[in-house]
């Protein structure tokens, strides 16, 4: 199977805002934009709210490569000591460390 398609709409619009999930007590959100149901593969957006701080978390590794880009505003990832900002990109190989993130301002990461 393969991922959902979707014709073209704009999900950082606020007629959109309705389509985002909270999570991590309100401070992120979440939005997924295509998903493989069969293997899980997913694209998602994720927006950090400003103040948000996912240091309670610790940081995180995963089993499988990911990527993000940094789409509006910044992000601290303590893990490289780096502030990331618009148009940062990074391709992870599974099992890299990563955050807690922490932000300033709203950032949306896809």
């Amino acid at each position: 199977m393969a991922k959902s398609t979707t014709t073209y709409w704009n999900p950082l619009i606020p007629e959109n805002d309705d389509r985002w999930e909270s999570i991590d007590n309100g401070l992120l959100e979440q939005l997924t934009l295509a998903i493989d149901e069969e293997s899980g593969d997913y694209t998602r957006l994720t927006r950090f709210k400003p103040g948000a701080d996912t240091s309670a978390f610790g940081a995180k590794s995963h089993e499988y490569p990911e990527e993000i880009l940094i789409l509006k505003g910044r992000l601290f990832d303590a893990a490289f000591n780096r502030w990331l900002e618009t148009g940062d990109y990074a391709s992870r190989p599974p099992g890299e460390i990563h955050g807690p993130f922490k932000t300033d301002v709203e950032c949306i990461v896809l």
